[in-house]
């Protein structure tokens, strides 16, 4: 199985609104249109994308230009659990990337990476992409990639 961890995009600070309505920056969106130009060329109209309803989130999703699921399961009070198994990690079908917040996918990450409780630091905008294999009987999680849209700065 295939899992992508996208982190929204910088967004603007909580002050004087809800914490779900917070939309991204000007430099939020640069983000969130480079990783998704790039998430673009690495995945196919089969995976399954779940999005936390946040304002944030939505945005950064938005210029993947691809089908999603708005889902409470990623969203502000999501856990590693909570995360995992709405992903059905590791035995999906079909790949799933999913659009959430710090610092439950730094969590999610220290899980996958460890297999213990812990955190690691997701940067704004970056993804990281896992893969689930199965070897001589014993599943094994493989970080294939992490990236971060200053990589991705192309001009």
């Amino acid at each position: 199985m295939q899992l992508i961890l996208w982190r929204h995009a910088e967004a603007e600070d909580g002050t004087g609104k809800p914490d779900i309505e917070r939309a991204l920056t000007k430099r939020g969106r640069k983000q969130a249109e480079r990783m998704a130009a790039w998430l673009r060329v690495q995945i196919d109209d089969d995976w399954r994308i779940l999005v936390s309803p946040a304002t944030r989130t939505l945005e950064t999703v938005a210029p993947l230009e691809r089908p999603y699921e708005q889902c409470e399961e990623v969203g502000l009070a999501a856990t590693t659990d909570s995360v995992l198994h709405v992903a059905e990690w590791p035995r999906a079908r079909r790949p799933v990337l999913v659009v959430g917040h710090q610092p439950t996918l730094g969590q999610v990450a220290a899980r996958l990476l460890g297999g213990a409780e812990g955190e690691v630091s997701v940067r704004k905008g970056a993804a990281w992409w896992f893969v689930s294999r199965e070897r001589d009987g014993e599943l094994q999680t493989v970080l294939q990639a992490v990236t971060d849209p200053e990589q991705l700065k192309g001009d």
